[in-house]
């Protein structure tokens, strides 16, 4: 019987489900969903289908979702051209990433415009399996506050607009799922409001908002914390700021970059004691200059200098990142008391339940979508698939695939 190229088979590895671990388990995909998953010693075996044959010591998790990642390998969202989110969608399932928001940063309202259609045009269109699948699209400002802009332009922030949101939304068909704001500017809560009733994710971020401000945005609809730490209120005594609403109000889902240069590792270690597994979401917000050499690079018409794994817009203010996502995904376990399990949390099945897409995307499951990352001993990639399509298979690999 000839070979099926929709048909997979991963054979053997630890298989990681929702529930429990097949220690010598099994895969089965076709038709770019999983439709079947057990114990190696319970398959029956089909002569049809494409066998990835797996070492002792090898893992299966479910894809990698980044809902916070602004370019890789020389291409940005901000470019607003097929041709960068083709390198995007290519690049990124190398380091586990199967799903991903599209990041904007705060710009012109032309150039975000554009950047919206782009990636419109591009999920209706050119999207297909074998490629890192663009969720939707993540708008990072311009309605955040100018004392907290980091590498975001300061000309071109806006105050909170509904009605330029839904303008943009139109244009962005729909995809726009997450929103980064400030909610201090947002006069009586107006755009956390919007979003919140029309199933958009509105997050606390680039903001100097108050304990208190936040617990009153929560009340209108502000259920996320974008890259914790990271340009907002603080933590102090008398004033707790989004960092202490962050550790105390649990409706919030909480970002964080776990490279240990936003946040070092000791302070990681102290907001996985207070948030953990449960309310953490892994982020990477890396910028273009992720998988190239240390060099200058565009970040918002913003000259980025890169070296040794920062990216810096002067001496003192991060621009992004070139984190991966397989390397959050081990740090977050270095930097704590995380397990592996935590991890897949953390990258797969926090990111889906807070997008609404856990039905088919973060985690390994009958009759979800095969978005599928195999790690080895050492919790390096070694194969991802997206919708049942092998994506990246590290070529250095000899085991078996047929």
């Amino acid at each position: 019987m000839s070979v099926t190229k929709d048909k997979l088979l991963i054979l053997g590895g630890n298989v990681y489900t929702e529930d429990y671990v097949y220690e010598h388990g099994y895969i089965k995909i076709e038709n770019e969903r999983i439709t079947e998953i057990g114990d190696r010693t319970g398959l029956t075996y089909e002569e049809d289908y494409k066998v990835i044959s797996l070492p002792h010591g090898y893992s299966v998790i479910p894809g990698m979702i980044d809902i916070h990642i602004h370019g890789v390998n020389g291409a940005d969202t901000m470019d607003a051209t097929k041709e960068a989110l083709d390198t995007m969608t290519a690049a990124l399932p190398k380091e586990g990433t199967t799903s991903f928001l599209a990041t904007t940063m705060t710009e012109a309202s032309e150039v975000i415009e554009k950047a919206l259609k782009t990636a419109a045009d591009y999920v209706s269109h050119h999207q297909k399996s074998g490629q890192a699948e663009i969720l939707g699209i993540h708008l990072e400002g311009p309605f955040i506050n100018v004392d907290k802009a980091g590498a975001q332009p300061l000309n071109r922030i806006q105050k909170p607009n509904v009605e330029l949101f839904t303008t943009w939304q139109t244009m962005a068909q729909n995809l726009i799922k997450l929103v980064t704001l400030a909610p201090e500017l947002d006069e009586e809560y107006a755009l956390i409001r919007h979003l919140n009733e029309n199933d958009v994710v509105a997050s606390a971020g680039h903001s100097n908002a108050t304990y208190d401000q936040v617990g009153e945005a929560i009340h209108t609809g502000l259920s996320h914390v974008t890259h914790l730490f990271n340009q907002m209120s603080g933590l102090h005594h008398r004033e707790p700021g989004i960092v202490g609403a962050s550790f105390l109000r649990k409706e919030l889902m909480v970002e964080l970059i776990a490279d240990g240069i936003h946040v070092r590792p000791e302070v990681v270690q102290m907001a996985y004691a207070q948030l953990t597994d449960k309310r953490l979401i892994l982020i990477t917000d890396s910028m273009r200059a992720k998988c190239l050499k240390n060099g200058q690079y565009d970040l918002g018409g913003q000259l980025v200098t890169v070296k040794d794994g920062k990216a810096l817009l002067d001496e003192n203010t991060l621009a992004g990142s070139v984190l991966k996502m397989n390397d959050a995904f081990s740090n977050i376990q270095e930097f704590t008391t995380s397990d592996m399990r935590s991890a897949i949390r953390m990258t797969s099945e926090n990111p889906a339940k807070q997008l609404n897409v856990f039905d088919r995307k973060g985690s390994l499951a009958n009759g979800k979508d095969a978005d599928i990352v195999i790690l080895d001993e050492n919790q390096d990639v070694y194969t991802t698939i997206c919708k049942g399509k092998i994506a990246y298979i590290r070529k250095d690999d000899t085991h078996e695939t047929n």
